[in-house]
């Protein structure tokens, strides 16, 4: 039973929450320990967050996930974890986040009531409206990259937040989520709206158009960010230009992805499965770390 339920929370998800060290390592603080512990206290607060949300959408998608190929092996669609256990499991998820971020200060703490609120509102309806269910979905990593600069703010008020971070992760978060659509759409066939009812309103040329917008967005503001004046004289170096490759390699690998692997129905599997993206994923960050700390 606790191996179904620590299963139900899908670890393998929280890569996602990786965002939350993106504040510590763009500020050039990654070496110190004060500021990598808060951004690892909130790193595991946002994993036990989302694995709460995970555990609630389970608990309300119980029948529809019984009709997929793969969501049917779920813990609790597949009945090796009991509702009961995983309405019960909910509240110390919860106390455990509540008391980080009481650690963390109120900013961080905000933001994470602000995510429950958006995600709870995602599970009780907003899945289900076209578009706004993506976007919901995009807001949801803006969110944990505005929560990463609020946990540093307690002990380094001098931490800006880029609204270059915002813009490049909502498009890129809109992109990913998009592509899981797609994909979902691809492989559900003729009964889609069976497995997820938002998909009837959705049409693969629809989300092609919308991939091609997102994609060009995120690409083009991250471009901009790595020349902007105001990052050239943050950074004294406009070399995060060079790190532009590696973008336009990891958007254009998703999208061929999206087109001939099943897996895109869950980014989190693609990064840890695919082995050419893993490795972009591995050299950009490399990339951004020796020019930013070389000096």
């Amino acid at each position: 039973m606790i191996g179904g339920l620590l299963k139900a929370l899908r670890p393998k998800q929280w890569t996602k929450n990786l965002l939350l060290f993106a504040g510590v390592l763009f500020s050039r603080q990654l070496s110190d320990p004060r500021l990598l512990m808060r951004a690892g206290a909130g790193f595991l607060a946002f994993s036990l967050l989302s694995g709460s949300v995970y555990l609630l959408n389970d608990l309300m998608d119980v029948k529809a996930d019984r009709l997929h190929p793969r969501k049917r092996l779920r813990p609790i669609a597949s009945g090796r974890l009991p509702a009961w256990v995983a309405w019960t499991a909910l509240a110390p998820l919860l106390a455990a986040v509540v008391a980080i971020s009481a650690w963390l200060g109120a900013g961080f703490g905000a933001i994470a009531a602000i995510y429950l609120a958006f995600n709870l509102a995602y599970s009780f309806g907003l899945k289900h409206q076209v578009l706004i269910d993506v976007f919901i979905l995009a807001i949801g990593f803006v969110l944990r990259a505005i929560a990463g600069v609020e946990l540093l703010l307690p002990v380094s008020p001098g931490t800006a937040l880029s609204p270059w971070l915002l813009v490049c992760t909502f498009f890129g978060a809109l992109f990913l989520g998009l592509a899981k659509r797609r994909r979902e759409l691809a492989n559900a066939g003729e009964g889609a709206g069976e497995r997820r009812a938002v998909l009837d309103h959705y049409t693969p040329e629809l989300l092609d158009g919308l991939l091609l917008v997102s994609a060009s967005a995120s690409l083009m503001g991250y471009a901009l960010y790595t020349i902007w004046p105001a990052t050239v004289e943050k950074f004294g170096t406009d070399a995060l230009l060079y790190t532009v490759p590696f973008v336009v390699y990891g958007l254009f690998r998703y999208l061929y992805l999206v087109r001939v692997s099943e897996s895109t129905e869950d980014p989190s599997q693609v990064l840890l499965a695919d082995r050419p993206l893993g490795a972009c994923v591995l050299l950009y960050l490399a990339a951004v770390l020796f020019i930013l700390y070389r000096h």
